[in-house]
C-alpha cells in the first residue's frame, strides 16, 4: 500500500488516539491507518454510486447525448476498475493481519474494531463489484434503446414511403399515352384524386393502430 503526498496522516493520528493510542501499541497504529484508508474507499464508493444514479436518470429521462453519455460510462468503468484495484487486495491485507496478531498473541481489545474494519473492507468490495455490473447493464440497456429508436424511425420511414407510394402509382398509371377509363374527362381526374385520398387516408390508419407512425 502506497501513501501519496496528501494523505491525512492527521487522520491517522486522531484514530489512534480514539482507540487508545499507545495503550495498544503498534496494533493500533495499524487499525488506525487501515480505518482512514478503507473509510477513503467508502467515500469514493459512495462518489461513484451517485454518478451511476445520474447517469441512470440521464438513460430513461429521454435521449441522452451519445457522445458524452458513452464517454461517462466508459470513464466510470475506468474508475470502477481502479477501485477495485485497491479495494480487493484490502481484504487479504486485514485477513493477513488479523492471522498474525492471533499468531504473535496481541491485545485481544482490538479484536472486534479488526473485524469491523473487515467487514467494511468486505462492504467495500461487494459495492464495488456491484456497480461495476450495473455500469454494464447501463451500457447494455443504452444499445438496447438506440437499437429500438432507431427500430421506430425504421418503421415510421416505412409507413410514409407507403404512403407516398400511393399518388405515385396511379398517377403513374394515369400517365401512360395510351386511353384509359376517363381519359381527358374531369371525371376521370375526379376519380383519380378520390382513389389517391381513400388509398392513403385507409393506409395511415392502419399503419396508426399498428403504431407505425
Amino acid at each position: 500500500m502506497r501513501l501519496t503526498p496528501d494523505f491525512d496522516v492527521a487522520a491517522v493520528t486522531r484514530r489512534w488516539e480514539e482507540i487508545g493510542a499507545q495503550q495498544y501499541g503498534v496494533g493500533a497504529l495499524v487499525h488506525g491507518l487501515l480505518d482512514v484508508v478503507v473509510d477513503s474507499h467508502f467515500a469514493a464508493v459512495e462518489a461513484l454510486d451517485d454518478c451511476v444514479e445520474d447517469i441512470e436518470d440521464e438513460l430513461f429521462d429521454g435521449t441522452p447525448r451519445q457522445a458524452s453519455f458513452q464517454r461517462r460510462t466508459f470513464q466510470m468503468r475506468r474508475d470502477l476498475v481502479a477501485l477495485r484495484r485497491v479495494a480487493l487486495p484490502m481484504r487479504e491485507v486485514v485477513n493477513s493481519i488479523q492471522h498474525h496478531r492471533h499468531e504473535v498473541g496481541t491485545v485481544p481489545e482490538l479484536d472486534p474494531l479488526y473485524a469491523d474494519l473487515y467487514d467494511h473492507v468486505l462492504r467495500v468490495s461487494e459495492w464495488t463489484e456491484s456497480l461495476r455490473d450495473m455500469v454494464t447493464t447501463i451500457f447494455e440497456t443504452n444499445l438496447s434503446l438506440q437499437d429500438a429508436r432507431l427500430n421506430t424511425i425504421m418503421k415510421k420511414l416505412t409507413g410514409w414511403a407507403a404512403i407516398i407510394a400511393v399518388p405515385t402509382a396511379i398517377t403513374g398509371f394515369y400517365g401512360q399515352n395510351v386511353p384509359y377509363p376517363g381519359f381527358g374527362h374531369v371525371a376521370g381526374f375526379l376519380a383519380s384524386t378520390s382513389l389517391i385520398f381513400v388509398l392513403m387516408v385507409v393506409i395511415y390508419v392502419m399503419f396508426k393502430r399498428r403504431d407505425w407512425l
